[in-house]
Parts: structure tokens; sequence; C-alpha cells
């Protein structure tokens, strides 16, 4: 299983089973943590305030929030690490269903042994997570509205991550293929298009600024300087 990890900002996003003991632990994050207790109990000090997630609890823990952590006789918690804003509609209120939300985690720690095999279960997971706590949008996913701009903002300081379709995708809520047709309707342009013009601005405003071109090819996650120069003058930059 795996253990807690230690605070990092390119922690990967998804499922997975943590196992928890006596050892205090502590750390904070840029994204939500939805921890939904398996077996034992867990106790938290989240900025302050005392939690507890025992065997079919649950809690948020929102992007920033320094969190302490211990089980003081082990615990077992389905962890979700995830960038889906619906999740602070969770935060500071118990699930609709619980009995649903701890089925739905136990099947899922089941997946999280053989994520080869259930990688479909695994995919949908954080969806119907967030459905099964009742905090799901509303609205039909054809005419779901996607910010642009807090979805540029999301990715901004993500350029040296492998974005892809689908994590764009999961921001905004919608299966990878929805959100590749939204792209070409509203911005004119496919997914991975908008995604490198996005990167592609952002760098020119960093040389525009008088940031040197080794220093905005390592913000902006191009491979060397020699790349990003090509990529620049290609769109009349300098």
């Amino acid at each position: 299983m795996q253990t807690p990890a230690p605070p990092s900002s390119q922690a990967p996003y998804g499922v997975s089973v943590r196992d928890y003991g006596p050892s205090r632990g502590s750390h904070a994050h840029d994204h939500f943590q939805v921890l939904i207790g398996l077996a034992g109990v867990l106790e938290l000090e989240v900025e302050g305030l005392g939690a507890r997630v025992g065997a079919g609890e649950a809690h948020v823990v929102t992007p920033g929030d320094r969190h302490d952590f211990e089980s003081r006789s082990g615990s077992r918690c389905l962890i979700l690490d995830t960038a889906q804003p619906h999740w602070a509609r969770c935060a500071g209120r118990p699930p609709a269903d619980a009995s649903r939300l701890h089925a739905l985690a136990k099947y899922l720690a089941q997946c999280a042994q053989h994520p080869q095999a259930s990688a479909l279960a695994l995919q949908h997971g954080p969806a119907l997570l967030l459905e099964a706590w009742g905090a799901a949008p509303a609205v039909h996913a054809r005419s779901r509205h996607i910010d642009w701009n807090a979805l540029a903002a999301w990715a901004r300081p993500r350029w040296h991550q492998p974005l892809a379709v689908a994590d764009l995708a999961s921001v905004a809520c919608l299966s990878p293929s929805q959100f590749a047709q939204r792209c070409r309707d509203e911005q004119g342009m496919g997914a991975m298009h908008w995604l490198r013009a996005l990167r592609l601005a952002h760098a020119r405003e960093l040389r525009l600024a008088g940031v040197g071109v080794a220093e905005t090819a390592r913000r902006t996650g191009y491979r060397s300087p020699s790349a990003l120069t090509a990529a620049l003058r290609r769109l009349g930059g300098r």
C-alpha cells in the first residue's frame, strides 16, 4: 500500500489507498485531498481544527490547508488527490449518502490494488465519488460552462508537467472527447493546440519582461532554450 507522501506541488492526481500509523505527519498541498475511511480511525488537525476519519466517514482537505495526521492504532483510507474545483462544495459538510460513498470507496480500494485490470473504474472513480457525495454539477455536459480563463490559470503553474487533454477535461468536469469538441467549437482549435498557445504566450510575456531565455524555458516547460527560441521565432517574438 502507499504510505503518506511528503508535501509536493507535483503529487499525482487520482485514487490511492494509504495506511496510517502512530507516526505523526504534517503537510499541505495545492490541490483537494479527499479522505474516506476504510478501517481504523485517522485523527486530523486541519488549520488548528480537529477532525477524525473512521470507517465510513470522510473529510475534504482544501488546497493550502496544513493538516497534521496520525492513527494510534492504525487506519486505512481511500485517498483522492484532485484539482476538480467542485470538491469545494464538499468541504465542511458530510456526504449526502455516506453508505453509498463508503461502498464505492471500498470498491475503488480493491481496484487500486489492480490498476491495470481496473483502469476504467479508476478513471471514472473521481467523478463517481463526487456524485456520491452529492456535489456533482447538475447541468448537462453539453451545456456546462467552461471558464477558459480559470482553466488557463490552472494550467499556468503546471507547464513542467506532461499535461494532456484528459487533465484539462477533468478540471472542466467533462470527458476528454467532450472537452476536445468544446475547445474546437469555442476556441477554434484543438485542445493541445490551445494549451501550446497558452504556454508560448506565457513564455513571450516573460521574455518581454526581461527574463532570460534559459529561465523562461525552465518556467514554461520547454525542453531547451533553443527550442523556446525557435518557437518564439515562429510566433514572431524575440
